[in-house]
């Protein structure tokens, strides 16, 4: 068991390190990992499920009735970063509309789902990103339409239904039953489940950045001197998003967990979601922008965890981060 919990630790502590890594393998060699992708939404359940472990409904209820780091996530994600990156990205490339709207796309879609293991991996608060999360993606059959239409006069539709039960299956139930295990154990499940199955969540952590960084190879192979330049500006203001999360939690004391979630919740995008509307309803070079946004999410996501640890110190964690007590003998039975 030590071993197996040091495999975790392990992964974990180095991060900043594998996430670079898992980009590298990905785009080198995309046909060795590309087995992965079909497994994905079973991988996230079982990552969500872990996190939820160490949660529970009343924290869940006390981030519903205290809302603003989630209001103020959904700002930013929402309202904020599209619109600057149509501001932004128009000075730059305003004579290709094909490529702003991949960039407008790629910041209209909802939060990433990779968040929840970011936040879960470095003890942020998980009822925040949960919640957020699932309010994201709840309003983004109307977020996306609107901004794209606002923005760019550019009209879509959106698979509800298809977005709804990915999020269900990946998020949603995964997280209620975690949560629920905890409950009903009396905090057995977090004080001694969630680090038994935690080192297989970070295995399979590695396991979707590798599925992930297949997805650019091809076009990481076929640059040119203008996808290089769309290359580095979604670099640049990639890095944005997670600043925003970070100084609007130190602005409005945000406590170190809530600072931890705000700075993923604001920094990472659904992607996968982005890539299949730029698919469907726009030409191939808005793919573009909106897949080389992986280049960067995780390797960005990794780098920030150091940076959250600088900003944040070592503050008191919140009530959802605080050891809970250990399950009485007849819940241990």
């Amino acid at each position: 068991m030590k071993a197996w919990t040091g495999i975790g630790n392990l992964i974990g502590s180095n991060m900043a390190i594998l996430a670079p890594a898992c980009l590298v393998f990905g785009v080198l060699f995309p046909d060795a990992f590309s087995w992965i992708t079909p497994h994905v939404t079973v991988m996230f359940a079982f990552i969500t499920f872990q996190g939820a472990l160490g949660n529970n409904f009343s924290n869940l209820a006390e981030t519903v009735r205290h809302p603003l780091p989630m209001v103020l996530s959904l700002l930013v994600s929402a309202v904020i970063m599209p619109v600057l990156v149509f501001l932004l990205g128009g000075i730059f490339f305003g004579s290709d509309p094909d490529i702003m709207c991949g960039l407008v796309l790629e910041y209209a879609v909802p939060v990433a789902v990779l968040s929840v293991m970011w936040t879960g991996l470095f003890q942020g608060n998980l009822s925040l990103t949960l919640a957020t999360l699932l309010v994201s993606t709840v309003a983004s059959p109307l977020t996306i339409p609107l901004t794209l239409k606002l923005l760019l006069g550019q009209t879509v539709q959106v698979d509800v239904a298809g977005m709804m039960f990915s999020m269900l299956v990946s998020i949603a139930l995964p997280a209620c039953a975690g949560m629920a295990v905890n409950d009903l154990s009396h905090g057995w499940g977090k004080k001694a489940l969630s680090p038994a199955v935690a080192p297989a969540a970070r295995i399979l952590m590695v396991m979707v950045l590798l599925s992930n960084s297949t997805e650019v190879s091809s076009y990481v192979h076929n640059l040119t001197p203008m996808l290089v330049g769309v290359v580095v500006f979604i670099g640049l203001f990639a890095t944005t998003g997670y600043v925003w999360g970070m100084v609007l939690a130190r602005l409005t004391h945000q406590p170190r967990g809530s600072l931890i979630s705000m700075t993923y919740l604001c920094g990472m995008r659904n992607i996968s979601a982005g890539a299949v509307i730029a698919a469907s309803y726009f030409p191939g070079e808005a793919m573009y922008p909106v897949i080389m946004g992986t280049l960067f999410q995780q390797v960005l996501a990794a780098l920030f965890s150091e940076v959250t640890k600088r900003v944040a110190g070592e503050s008191e964690p919140e009530a959802d981060e605080k050891p809970l007590p250990a399950p009485s003998r007849a819940s241990a039975r």
